[in-house]
């Protein structure tokens, strides 16, 4: 037969955790994280090439960038945002119409291109991309990103934009 009443120690330690819970501040209701808008990076916009192609891959691939796309303030995710990449490769320099091409986001904001090894360029391996308002009618601002991977051994670049409506 089971006892109805609790131990005491079931109670000294109930009451002990609803202390520590109060004195930490967890009893406030959880609040809705806010999503800063993603600032243009200095140099994102070096050898931009206005409306770059939609691409399934731009030259033999081999190295992946992917992220995602969300609105500032609520971080919804952004569907059918248009995305251009382009890089210094292994099979081009930055400045080559080949290196760039452009991929739209899914339902969930994500977006995902392969393209060749990137390759460091004045001494940084590193990509571009941009989120540009002029090849869009979505109603944010153009965003540009330089983003710097942390070794040119590396076969992904991970970036997340954050749109600011306009």
């Amino acid at each position: 037969m089971t006892n109805p009443y609790p131990s005491r120690r079931t109670v000294f330690s109930t009451v002990g955790a609803a202390l520590l819970v109060g004195a930490t501040g967890l009893r406030l209701p959880a609040r809705a994280q806010s999503f800063e808008p993603t600032p243009s990076m200095r140099g994102g916009s070096n050898n931009y090439r206005p409306g770059a192609p939609i691409v399934d891959r731009i030259g033999n691939g081999g190295f992946w960038t992917s992220g995602t796309v969300r609105r500032a303030g609520d971080g919804a995710p952004l569907a059918g945002r248009r995305i251009q990449v382009w890089a210094h490769t292994t099979e081009g320099n930055e400045r080559d119409a080949r290196s760039h091409g452009a991929t739209l986001t899914n339902e969930a904001g994500e977006f995902r291109i392969e393209m060749p090894q990137i390759v460091p360029a004045f001494g940084q391996p590193h990509g571009h991309l941009v989120y540009d308002a002029d090849y869009d009618d979505g109603g944010f601002e153009t965003v540009f990103l330089r983003p710097v991977m942390e070794r040119a051994s590396d076969t992904s670049l991970q970036v997340e934009f954050v749109l600011r409506p306009v």
